[in-house]
């Protein structure tokens, strides 16, 4: 063989090779999945599947979400961006944002793509523009008749892509439904066995419970459950194909569960998400890290991994060193925010917390009014009756649509959130000094709500459209 010929073979080998080498990404999302994991410490399931996964890598105790709803959450993770700077502030509907135009070529699977991955997601999408991200596979919900409840069906999805072509490194999303309401109790046998309402208690958020609320949790666990069971099945799929050593695998929800005080508010049950980390050779097994984690940090984290770089507006931050156990520098505080959900009501909020206290700025409080609920949570009736008169989970419900400007909680002393100590004089100090924080991080990340007229204008354009809707209907 002629010597050009030799280094035209070798160098296309070694492309290969290099190709080869590049580790496989495997992001795991559950739809309103927030901390009710035996490995994060709930004591009324077990969720074996999950907690292996935790045991393997590094389980993150405190990682928020950048707003509790589906679209905008999943759009931060697509694009390392708060909500308030990629523009997709509510559900993806034809009548909310999208994604803005100046961010639709640096989503996570249009980078993966370039960069010569096999892209895919199976489950549950919902984000505009579908042409931003623009994965090989989109096997987007329509796998069977309870869309992604069929574990068993997504994980011979997942299995058939993971193996489709060992040449080239796969990203590849699987987006369950479970746990979003409403609840089939079983689908496909699963779970094996029920959770009765009787083996469940109040939501520790909510602290009022009636018939109907312990029905819907208990199915809630249900779902959690036959979601361990998919990744359980998920997992051994992965090690079947022989990708489990060489593969990247996060884990976490897109929002907190669909319960009054929890999805669609700033509360600490809204934006806490479970947060797993198996980066082979990087994440330590069995690591229970204190690093304040957000899933803006999910797409640098990926790049990093695959040797990409990553785009100088992103707001987030690779995991590699805290993964790793480093905690040295990173972030003290964490913040959140909300928008809207569906059309309307346009409510903007901004929330912080450091080691001990958060804070939520509630914009247009006294301007405009927010949900009373979600998803058909009956608590928030059942806390207007009289046998919770007086009680702070009463007071809690009563003022969740219509909550003042400021909300100051001790999560040490209050981690349910039940005392807002805005106005109370003992911590006027820590109040300034977390207003202080929130601005800081909202000026750093170019909030254009704290421009008056922005925030007036976004609000009038909010109830213009939703107006029209209502009139086309």
């Amino acid at each position: 063989m002629k010597p050009l010929v030799l280094i035209l073979a070798f160098c296309a080998a070694a492309t290969v090779a290099s190709s080869r080498q590049k580790p496989n990404v495997l992001l795991i999302v559950a739809d309103d999945l927030g901390l009710q994991l035996s490995c994060y410490g709930d004591k009324y399931i077990q969720t074996p599947h999950i907690d292996a996964l935790a045991a393997a890598g590094t389980r993150f105790k405190t990682a928020y979400i950048t707003q509790s709803s589906c679209s905008p959450s999943r759009v931060s993770i697509f694009t390392g961006l708060f909500p308030h700077t990629h523009g997709h502030i509510g559900l993806a509907k034809k009548d909310n944002p999208p994604l803005k135009k100046e961010f639709q070529r640096d989503t996570l699977p249009a980078l993966m793509k370039a960069a010569g991955y096999r892209t895919g997601i199976i489950g549950k999408l919902h984000v505009n523009p579908a042409k931003a991200f623009p994965f090989d596979l989109n096997l987007n919900a329509n796998i069977g008749p309870q869309a992604a409840r069929e574990v068993r069906l997504m994980a011979d999805a997942a299995a058939k892509f993971i193996t489709a072509d060992a040449d080239k490194p796969f990203f590849l999303m699987m987006s369950y439904v479970d746990p979003h309401a409403p609840y089939p109790p079983q689908v496909d046998g699963l779970p094996e066995k029920l959770t009765l309402p009787s083996e469940v208690p109040p939501w520790p958020f909510q602290q009022v419970a009636d018939d109907a609320t312990r029905k819907n949790a208990a199915n809630y666990y249900n779902a959690v459950r036959r979601l361990d069971a998919g990744i359980g099945l998920l997992m051994e799929k992965l090690k079947a194909a022989g990708q489990y050593d060489n593969t990247l695998v996060i884990l976490l929800g897109d929002n907190g569960p669909p319960f009054a005080r929890a999805k669609t508010t700033c509360y600490e049950a809204g934006l806490r998400t479970p947060f797993l980390l198996r980066w082979p050779g990087v994440s330590k097994p069995g690591l229970v890290s204190d690093a304040f984690v957000s899933s803006v940090d999910i797409l640098p984290t990926i790049l990093d991994a695959a040797g990409i770089k990553t785009p100088a507006h992103v707001q987030g931050r690779s995991l590699r060193r805290v993964g790793a156990g480093d905690n040295d520098g990173w972030r003290t505080t964490l913040a959140g925010e909300f928008h809207q959900h569906g059309e309307r009501p346009f409510f903007p909020r901004r929330a912080l917390r450091d080691a001990r206290y958060q804070i939520i700025h509630n914009l247009l409080a006294g301007k405009a009014t927010t949900y009373a609920g979600v998803d058909g949570d009956p608590a928030p009736i059942v806390a207007r009756q009289a046998a919770y008169d007086g009680t702070a989970a009463q007071k809690a419900m009563v003022m969740l649509p219509n909550p003042p400007k400021w909300e100051l909680y001790d999560l040490d002393a209050d981690p349910s959130q039940f005392h807002n100590l805005a106005d109370d004089p003992a911590h006027a100090a820590t109040l300034d000094r977390m207003k202080a924080l929130l601005l800081e991080w909202r000026k750093e990340t170019r909030d254009p709500y704290l421009d008056p007229a922005i925030l007036a204008a976004k609000h009038a354009e909010v109830n213009s459209r939703a107006d029209k809707l209502k009139r086309r209907k």
